[in-house]
């Protein structure tokens, strides 16, 4: 039996849980898109603002940050705009762009947890229907012969097969995605204190107003 005979036999209940599988793919092809165009390396980004600092100052370092992609420049931009303002206005701006970043990056991630919790519970709903009509033929035959008994419990359960082999599908891109995000947060707070340091150094030493 294929996989095609499987979801025919499973009824009505298959197209929905086609249906969660079809938007968790989509939306994870999309953060994973989002969340590789997102990741930079950060130890060269920050060595290469370093280097604009000392060479060219604020303005240098800002369209440094302007030109490069990713959650960490944004928030070094924002940060760099406020340096004229000292740097406690610095730490606010990077909190606050901090914050907008996170909430980028962690776009969508809710459609894939509510895929994996409807899907097992389409399967289940699925199963429960299929062994109603099982029953419901038992009765029309007046006949409890192990074909009929089998037959209808073994349609019923493809549902919940189904759903959950979406729900693990989705569940281990959703950990996956968390995992790259967490990661993108660490090093986005690791390196905006770098970069404060690096500002109050220079402020210490007459670079910065």
């Amino acid at each position: 039996m294929n996989l095609l005979e499987l979801y025919i036999q499973g009824g009505g209940f298959m197209h929905p849980i086609l249906a969660l599988l079809i938007l968790g793919l989509g939306i994870s092809l999309e953060r994973f898109y989002t969340l590789t165009m997102a990741s930079i390396n950060n130890r060269k980004f920050l060595a290469k603002i370093k280097q604009a600092l000392k060479e060219g100052g604020i303005p240098a370092a800002t369209e440094v940050c302007a030109n490069t992609r990713g959650p960490v420049a944004s928030v070094f931009h924002a940060g760099l705009l406020r340096v004229d303002r000292g740097i406690d206005q610095v730490e606010k701006a990077i909190m606050n762009a901090g914050s907008i970043e996170m909430a980028f990056l962690e776009k969508n991630l809710i459609w894939l947890a509510t895929v994996i919790s409807v899907a097992p519970m389409l399967g289940f709903l699925g199963t429960v229907w299929g062994m109603i009509q099982a029953f419901d033929s038992i009765k029309r035959a007046n006949d409890i012969s192990p074909s009929i008994v089998a037959g209808g419990i073994s349609v019923a359960l493809i549902t919940t097969l189904f759903g959950l082999v979406v729900a693990i599908i989705i569940q281990t891109l959703h950990n996956y995605f968390i995992s790259r995000i967490d990661k993108l947060i660490v090093d986005m707070e690791e390196s905006s204190v770098e970069l404060v340091d690096s500002l109050v150094e220079m402020k210490e030493t007459g670079k910065v107003a």
